[in-house]
């Protein structure tokens, strides 16, 4: 049995964060939280200093990282490197992130992430099939030479992870609702993303089963006062998450601003939708061909499209308290919590509370991290 406490830090509990409480960790779960001086004798201590301890982050769009892209190299040595990669700014969990792509590359992709999974390589929660059932008006840097409408055995390869989530973003004009329904029945996650859909096409998509959108205001129809669009379904729907990317660049801070207004409390998350720099010292790598490289953290195609992001997680959080004004309670639950119950693993992730794995992240006052642990263990 492997034992210890967490000490001395600002613990994020449900409600907000708590000074003098401990966290006590026993064979990669959190046992309990409770008052420092009620610690059980001879459990060994580590102090933290008076950091800020969250839940773990949780990422549901990671393209790559560490160098790796998905695409590029579709197998459980890819994970490895990009879990690296996104683990030093406070991922402890993440939804690898495959680009639109040929149906042999998403059955290796899904092959691995089963592998993966199995063989416990920490952080791994599912895969996230970003495409190819998407729009060519709203592509952005996806190929529009692998779009294609899933038939019956597509779809069943699309929705076969037996031991992950699987998350599958599409453009809902272009799957037929049975398609859409088929997929949720399979267990899958399903999201608009990448849609030139109107706005009654998008209720169509959510009555069908439809439940996040894939970073909310990109590669969508925008809201318009006679044309809702996508983004007018989004906003209005109670039940739906929406991901954004608050980095400065993909949207204006006004925008999302408005998102959070608009939707209940927790249900918009962060996401990063990152490319392989992060956690690299390499700022290009190679899609489709293609040699894309980030200038001044912003990565774009030749045609000038956006394509994915160079952020992390860290900074996610940073720039939802400097851009956007949040408390940094609120920012960690859009990093972990909400994202925890967008995959529906909200009962083993997304708090430290009694129960849960033992996934954190330690901020120091100028929300750098200082370190993480998954299942309890540190790095």
């Amino acid at each position: 049995m492997t034992r210890y406490a967490l000490t001395n830090a600002r613990v994020l509990g449900n409600d907000d964060f708590h000074s003098g409480h401990a966290v006590l960790v026993q064979d990669g779960k959190v046992a309990a939280v409770l008052p420092e001086a009620s610690l059980p004798a001879g459990v060994p201590q580590h102090d933290l200093g008076g950091g800020w301890l969250l839940p773990g982050f949780i990422d549901v769009q990671v393209n790559g990282g560490g160098g790796a892209l998905l695409n590029n190299a579709p197998d459980v040595a890819s994970l490895r490197t990009m879990m690296r990669g996104h683990r030093r700014f406070g991922t402890t969990g993440m939804m690898p992130t495959l680009i639109s792509d040929d149906a042999a590359v998403m059955a290796r992709a899904i092959a691995a992430v089963r592998q993966a999974i199995a063989e416990g390589v920490p952080g791994i929660l599912g895969i996230h099939l970003e495409g190819p059932y998407i729009a060519p008006a709203r592509k952005g840097t996806h190929d529009a030479g692998k779009f294609r409408v899933p038939g019956p055995d597509e779809v069943a390869m699309a929705t076969s992870l037996d031991n992950g989530v699987t998350v599958i973003t599409l453009a809902p004009e272009r799957v037929p609702v049975e398609t859409i329904r088929a997929m949720v029945g399979n267990g899958a996650i399903v999201c608009a993303g990448h849609t030139a859909g109107s706005y009654e096409q998008t209720r169509a998509g959510l009555d069908a089963g439809i439940s996040g959108f894939t970073h909310l205001y990109n590669a969508m129809t925008p809201l318009q006062g006679r044309e809702p669009g996508v983004v007018g379904a989004a906003l209005e729907d109670p039940y739906s998450w929406c991901g954004v990317i608050v980095d400065g660049v993909h949207v204006h801070p006004a925008s999302l601003r408005v998102a959070l207004a608009a939707k209940p409390r927790g249900k918009v998350l962060l996401v990063t939708d990152a490319m392989p720099m992060v956690g690299a010292d390499d700022p290009s790598f190679v899609l489709y061909g293609e040699v894309i490289t980030a200038v001044d953290g912003v990565v774009r195609n030749a045609a000038g499209s956006l394509a994915g992001s160079a952020l992390d997680m860290a900074s996610a959080v940073r720039n939802t308290v400097g851009l956007l004004g949040l408390p940094l309670a609120e920012a960690a639950r859009m990093a972990s919590t909400y994202p925890a119950q967008f995959l529906r693993v909200d009962d083993r992730y997304g708090h430290i509370a009694a129960g849960y794995q033992a996934d954190f992240v330690l901020l120091d006052d100028a929300l750098q991290v200082q370190a993480t642990w998954i299942a309890g263990q540190r790095e």
